[in-house]
């Protein structure tokens, strides 16, 4: 199965009422599931790895992911309603050091510029350096370390300077 079949699989399930799809081949197996008008889960299953653009495709399932809404417990619990949000540019997982033994990049509190590397998000072994794009003070920090993110997931809350 090439990637175009894989594609017009997804939007086949996406267009019907249908929760599941498997296809089984020789060497190959693959679960499409679709949960609450989105793709929740593409496996490939049963061959060497294939290597899907994770701009499209996720195979980590919904449930595991952590939710926009869950912070660490260092964060304030009130946030101020002028705050500017630092979204995720891309699909990846999302750090808070350059390595494990370095200082956090940004903390709850600290100031940011624009050009001010913020975190650090990892997609397909890239760690790509996120830089804030607003002037202010992280007021809140909305994501776990080492943990996956979605495109456009929010990251950080700003208060603007």
């Amino acid at each position: 199965m090439d990637f175009k079949q894989i594609q017009e699989l997804i939007r086949m399930v996406n267009e019907s009422n249908l929760g599941e799809v498997t296809v089984e081949q020789k060497d190959f197996k693959i679960t499409i599931r679709q949960k609450e008008e989105q793709i929740t889960q593409v496996m490939a299953a049963s061959m060497p790895q294939m290597q899907l653009p994770m701009q499209q495709y996720q195979q980590v399932p919904q449930q595991a992911l952590p939710s926009a809404g869950s912070a660490p417990a260092d964060a304030p619990a009130a946030t101020p309603s002028n705050t500017i949000t630092i979204k995720s540019p891309m699909i990846g997982t999302f750090y808070r050091r350059a390595s494990p033994d370095k200082p956090m990049l940004t903390d709850v509190g600290d100031e940011v510029a624009p050009g001010k590397v913020v975190c650090i998000i990892e997609a397909m072994k890239l760690f790509n350096e996120i830089e804030s794009e607003v002037k202010g003070r992280i007021v809140k920090v909305l994501v776990e370390d080492a943990s996956p993110v979605e495109y456009d997931q929010p990251l950080f809350l700003v208060e603007p300077a």
